[in-house]
């Protein structure tokens, strides 16, 4: 069964997979407004994604590579960003 992955505000699904963590890596450039909350992300090269208004609460994070990315308005509540690279992100 596949994951979707869909906007937050309109439902449209912006990815899918065998599991989040396969929809995310395998569609990261554009994750705009993306409902990720509670998602395993950890060790995820998220590098220069565009996360911005993505709901990413209670998210794992864990040692992902987030530089460059666009985390602008993204929610970060709760999630777990230890050791994770935030380099050149857009907080």
């Amino acid at each position: 069964m596949a994951v979707e992955i869909k906007n937050r505000w309109t439902g449209a699904t912006i990815c899918t997979g065998e599991t989040i963590r396969e929809a995310v890596v395998k569609n990261y450039a554009n994750l705009r407004a993306a409902n990720l909350s509670d998602a395993d992300l950890s060790a995820a090269n998220l590098r220069a994604a565009n996360l911005s208004d993505a709901d990413l609460s209670a998210a794992n994070l864990r040692a992902a590579n987030l530089s460059d990315a666009d985390l602008s308005a993204a929610n970060l509540r709760a999630a777990n960003l230890s050791d994770a690279d935030l380099s050149a992100a857009n907080l």
